[in-house]
């Protein structure tokens, strides 16, 4: 009885330790709310415009432009908080349906001049 009783304390010291050495060490900082809400805004921003590029008709206008799929991406991820800023606003006040008009296809221009001028 003593040795069964000796071994459960062993093993379950044994287990105690294995399940505190597995546990993770948590850390805590204070976050500011504004650059967070900041943070998510631009990533945010930044997710709208590279949905737009990856448009089909979007994608048609600009190899038409001579702008490949690939550098459009690049470029959209090169871009300034500001630029990105600046198109997802625009984006947002297209008309849904896909219908494009002459404006929203000269943003479809300026996207592409923003990609060229990095070349």
């Amino acid at each position: 009885m003593l040795k069964t009783r000796t071994r459960a304390r062993i093993v379950t010291a044994l287990l105690s330790v294995a399940l505190l050495a597995q546990a993770p060490l948590a850390h805590a900082a204070i976050v500011e709310t504004d650059a967070l809400s900041a943070q998510t805004l631009i990533e945010q921003d930044r997710a709208k415009v590279q949905g737009f590029v990856e448009r089909a008709d979007v994608k048609t206008k600009l190899q038409a432009m001579g702008v490949a799929r690939f550098l459009a991406k690049e470029r959209v991820g090169a871009m300034s908080e500001e630029e990105v800023h600046a198109l997802a606003e625009r984006i947002d006040t297209l008309p849904a349906g896909g219908a494009m008009d002459t404006m929203d296809w000269i943003l479809v221009a300026l996207v592409a001049l923003l990609i060229l001028a990095v070349l």
